[in-house]
């Protein structure tokens, strides 16, 4: 198929009059300059953009945004809502873990997110005791990314321990844990193709002892499929003083000098680096892992973006607990929180480029590294993840395409998204999904025993 935009973000900026050819199995064959659409394109109504990739998910926590603010201010903290987040998967069973991740990912579709990182840790039954088929709750994310049409990268969990030096599970953790053994036993058995990245998260270094850490990421070099590696890393300051502890060292910084961190890595976070670390994260080509809003509402802190980006650090955004689904907030968070911080404006904006515009290709550029697919750009041999922006909406109308994501991310739009392609089909037309009645309906029903 052939689609001709009047407006289209390409690798070198924004281009006018561009006709992208798709082969039938979702690649891109050819970007090309033409002055009228081709007889044989379908006009696109609207700019296009490459589809965002969301690197850091975990889908059950949808179910739980908004349900854990009644804490008081001194007494309330990550760690108390961690305990909440503890007490609500009990409830969840694989039809209910299907149902959330079903309704997540379509509205990440309509978001303009086109691929996702699902870091997976649900993996046991209420009590702890695998299920007969040991990768039955990963199966049901797969099912979800199918019912959608998302792109999925799989990032199986390896969590074995509470804390800093190999601490015993606490009896709330007991359905995220394995061991080396039989954490190998579920890779390979998720290891069947089916059209995704599988990758490995090690969960942080408070659940995996560093024996176990460099097993793991010897596995995923070995990989011949090059496997990413995420792992949560300086979210709170009591993990870096309980790592100080431990180590002597920082998270990021034991992390660096113990890991051979590259650019197959996504470090979740990283929130609280010095800027020695910030720096020397940015030489390893690895991706942060920025998730601002639910950083936001865990009270984590605010990214050092400024010693980041100033040595070119990469990063991606992810949705994570889902408070919000929605890339363009999270860019705008990324750079809001460094205003709130410094008192002043485009704080971010690098290489000439707008503010808003430099975000999203930044994010679109390390997002497709993290989740390890040829995604991110309209470029020959990527695969066509793309989004249509919605220039009726009246954030968005009688823009220039050079101000439109700027407009986006710092406007108030409400529906930026039109339509979305994944791979070469359009999965949501007209801000709409063929099935969303009955993902809606199967999750409100899913909702209503939860909350029962």
């Amino acid at each position: 198929m052939k689609l001709f935009a009047r407006d289209a973000l390409l690798p070198a900026g924004w281009a006018r009059d561009i006709v992208i050819d798709i082969s039938g199995d979702g690649e891109i064959r050819a970007v090309d300059v033409a002055f009228a659409a081709p007889a044989d394109a379908e006009r696109v109504p609207g700019a296009l953009v490459p589809g965002m990739p969301n690197v850091h998910s975990h889908a059950f926590q949808r179910a739980l945004a908004g349900l854990t603010e009644r804490g008081g201010p001194s007494a309330d903290n990550f760690w108390t809502w961690r305990t909440e987040m503890y007490r609500f998967l009990e409830r969840i069973g694989p039809d209910e873990h299907q149902a959330i991740a079903t309704q997540l990912y379509l509205e990440m579709l309509k978001a303009g997110y086109t691929s996702v990182a699902e870091f997976h840790y649900l993996h046991r039954d209420p009590v702890g005791r695998p299920y007969g088929n040991p990768a039955e709750m990963a199966e049901r994310v797969r099912a979800a990314a199918a019912a959608t049409g998302i792109r999925l990268t799989l990032l199986p969990v390896f969590y074995a321990h509470s804390d800093f030096g190999g601490a015993p599970p606490l009896p709330a953790q007991r359905r995220f844990i394995h061991d080396i053994d039989s954490f190998r036993a579920l890779l390979s058995v998720l290891a069947r193709p089916r059209g995704e990245k599988l990758g490995i998260a090690p969960h942080s270094l408070r659940a995996v002892t560093p024996a176990e850490l460099a097993e793991l990421v010897d596995f995923a070099r070995a990989n011949r499929d090059d496997m990413p590696i995420h792992i949560h890393a300086a979210e709170q300051r009591r993990e870096v003083d309980d790592c100080m502890a431990w180590s002597g060292t920082r998270p990021v910084q034991w992390l660096l000098d113990n890991a051979a961190v590259d650019a197959r890595w996504c470090v979740v976070h990283a929130t609280h680096m010095s800027t020695e670390e910030a720096r020397n994260l940015a030489a390893t080509s690895a991706v942060t892992g920025l998730c601002p809003t639910t950083e936001a509402d865990l009270g984590d802190g605010v990214f050092p973006a400024i010693d980041y980006f100033a040595a070119r650090g990469r990063i991606g955004i992810g949705g994570d607990s889902h408070v919000s689904v929605d890339p363009f907030l999270e860019l705008r968070l990324v750079e809001g929180a460094q205003r709130l911080t410094l008192e002043r404006r485009n704080v971010l904006a690098r290489d000439g480029e707008s503010t808003g515009l430099a975000l999203y290709r930044a994010a679109l550029a390390g997002g497709a590294q993290a989740v390890a697919q040829p995604v991110g750009a309209i470029a020959v041999g990527r695969r066509a993840d793309l989004v249509v922006l919605d220039g009726d909406d009246p954030a968005l109308s009688e823009q220039a395409a050079s101000n439109l994501l700027d407009a986006a991310i710092f406007g108030p739009a409400r529906r930026v998204v039109r339509d979305v392609m994944v791979d070469g089909r359009w999965v949501i037309g007209e801000g709409h999904h063929a099935d969303e009645e009955a993902i809606l309906m199967r999750y409100r029903q899913t909702m209503r025993r939860l909350l029962a």
